[in-house]
């Protein structure tokens, strides 16, 4: 019945449709495994795409060839940039999501992705074979052959929902937990641990009264994700702003004697950056409330998510706080919060291309990685459907680098630091943010994903326009000077010292007050030019001449870090024989067994004195 296929996706959640469409568009036959064909692509918790940092993560997938940024800007309620009051490089695309319209967006993407084949099962085993993957069993005991497996099993390994002290078996609300992969992987040699999330109740929009709450509108000219043309939606939705209070926090402490979190039964750990309503009653005691947004999930629904009350008390508490919140009052509940456990297998178990150590063939990408959020997991997925296409052909594989992308820095933290507690992108993670800008994403990237065959020639080719473009207008200010007169009243009105001489558009430009826009209006020949060019290439233009000074100096950073990441370790290279290591470095070197010797520098409890140990033996 099943042919052999190249890869095997299991689960179809964000990770496992970016690994199936890259693996299929690459060239592999690929099957992708759910245990259910109507949730695939499914938003679990907030309907809602990018934010600080993981709105870089999805613009670099779109860079490469993914499909997050499209079906993103497809099914867009509202998107807004956050941070403009910041520097570029802390400006974010965030927007909110029709979740229904974006699983099925996904599904059509997957079906009308040539390569790509289907199967509604619970995979229970892996088929494996001379300590390589070559397959999978599923319950009801089919057994499918492939040249790798790629896991991508979000909360379902051995999932426990909590509501209150109430317990069932789920990897989501009102879907069953997988089991066996777990076991099985374990006998192998794997470590593995248990991690917990949770989301809010949902509740009837009809029922909420709106003029007790702050509005909240996307951008009145909204970006997008994607760098293609695709169609957007034309229509906009609000979303508003409430707060918790006393009375609010008092009704839900009384609940807290049947917490699972406070009554031991989750074990897992939470996602620190996100915690539940409870938690941050307990951690910060002192606040009087808690923001509250109020999102809809949907052109056509009048479900909504209520972000900031995530928990996992009894639905009875759950409903009796809820309707304290200024807007609530009368809040029709249509389904409680939970929490929900799960295993996941720390990531210093996988290399820098998401392939285990342990078994050859077999990838693992998102939650069961140990992360949390859609953004996290749809580029593990990319980054392990691709590679996993390229060692079955016998092509070179594909490592992400830290000074390149903010997924390089993701997979180097997981695969070399590990984590304890659920991971979450922030642009502080990232050392090099000043040049990893949701702006330039399709500069960075875009090469990696022609080279791939992701990105077409003619969409390189626009990438090759935007940068010639943008350096036009910069060789244009240079050399344009601009009127003294006409300038200084220009930069009276902004408070900026006046002009003592005529000086290039550049200089001016260059000062933190003034925009190009400023500019535009007392230089006639500067708005002729810059009307031959879209607003993209015009605002990257912009921040190159802002900010040049502080690029070429992050340049020569990288540049220097370079050498030590050029500087390639044996993968069987014997630390134990070095006496000189401290004893921690060697267990950590022996466990992480790094590619090179800037890997090998970013591991915990490695000294710069263990580096200099290194750098000599890899000398000689």
């Amino acid at each position: 019945m099943f042919k052999e296929y190249d890869v095997i996706v299991v689960g179809a959640g964000h990770a496992g449709c970016e690994a199936a469409a890259a693996a299929a568009n690459m060239g592999s036959s690929v099957l992708l495994v759910t245990m259910n064909m109507e949730t695939i692509a499914q938003m679990s918790c907030n309907p809602a795409m990018g934010g600080v940092a993981k709105g870089q993560i999805v613009r670099e997938i779109d860079a490469m060839g993914g499909y997050s940024g499209i079906i993103s800007d497809k099914t867009t309620l509202q998107f807004r940039m956050l941070n403009l009051s910041k520097g570029p490089a802390m400006w974010s695309p965030r927007a909110q999501i029709d979740r229904k319209r974006f699983a099925e967006e996904w599904r059509l993407a997957l079906e009308r992705t040539d390569n790509i084949d289907f199967w509604q099962d619970m995979v229970s085993s892996l088929i494996i074979e001379d300590n390589k993957a070559v397959g999978v069993r599923t319950s009801i005991g089919s057994e499918i052959r492939s040249k790798s497996v790629v896991l991508t099993n979000g909360t379902f390994l051995n999932g426990l929902l909590h509501i209150g002290e109430k317990t069932f078996g789920g990897g989501r609300s009102a879907e069953k937990a997988a089991t066996g992969i777990t076991e099985q992987l374990v006998q192998l040699g794997f470590e593995s641990g248990r991690m917990k999330t949770g989301t809010p109740p949902r509740v009837d929009g009809r029922s909420l009264n709106y003029s007790l709450m702050e509005e909240q509108w996307g951008d009145e000219n909204p970006g997008r994700f994607s760098y293609t043309d695709i169609d957007r939606p034309t229509d906009k939705r609000c979303c508003w702003i409430t707060y918790t209070n006393s009375n609010v926090h008092e009704t839900l402490k009384e609940g807290f004697d049947r917490s699972p979190m406070f009554t031991g039964r989750i074990k897992g750990l939470g996602p620190r950056y996100c915690p539940s309503i409870e938690d941050k009653i307990n951690r910060f005691a002192e606040r009087d409330r808690h923001q509250i947004f109020v999102e809809p999930e949907g052109f056509h629904t009048c479900e909504i998510y209520v972000n900031g009350f995530s928990t996992s008390l009894p639905e009875d508490v759950q409903y009796k706080a809820l309707i304290q919140i200024p807007g609530f009052e009368n809040a029709k509940m249509f389904r409680p919060g939970y929490a929900v456990e799960y295993d996941f297998f720390p990531p210093t178990q996988l290399g820098l291309t998401l392939e285990t150590k342990l078994i050859d063939n077999l990838y693992f990408a998102g939650q069961i990685n140990g992360t949390t959020g859609y953004e996290e997991a749809a580029c593990q997925g990319f980054i392990a459907g691709i590679n996993a296409h390229l060692k079955i052909n016998q092509k070179a594989e594909l490592i992400m680098k830290r000074s390149e992308s903010y997924i390089g820095v993701l997979i180097d933290d997981l695969v070399t630091k590990g984590t304890e507690e659920p991971y979450r992108m922030f642009t502080s993670r990232a050392e090099h943010r000043l040049l990893l800008r949701q702006d330039n994403a399709d500069i960075r990237l875009s090469p990696i994903g022609h080279a791939l065959g992701l990105i077409s020639d003619e969409r390189l080719e626009k990438v090759n326009h935007k940068i010639a473009n943008s350096d036009n207008i910069v060789a244009f200010t240079r050399k344009q000077g601009i009127d003294m007169t006409e300038a200084n009243e220009m930069l009276e009105n902004l408070n900026s010292s006046a002009l003592t001489q005529n000086v290039k558009i550049f200089s001016v430009l260059s000062r933190p007050q003034v925009n190009i826009d400023d500019i535009r209006k007392v230089s006639v020949s500067f708005n002729e030019h810059l009307s031959k060019f879209d607003q993209d290439t015009i605002e990257q233009a912009e921040i190159k001449i802002k900010y040049e000074s502080y690029f070429l100096k992050e340049q020569e950073i990288v540049n220097k870090m370079q050498k030590m990441e050029d500087k390639d370790i044996n993968p069987d290279f014997d630390y134990s024989q070095l006496i000189s290591l401290s004893k921690e470095a060697r267990e950590k070197l022996l466990k992480i067994k790094p590619r090179t010797l800037g890997q090998a520098s970013r591991i915990s409890g490695v000294s710069p004195s263990d580096i200099s140990v290194l750098m000599v033996h890899i000398g000689r």
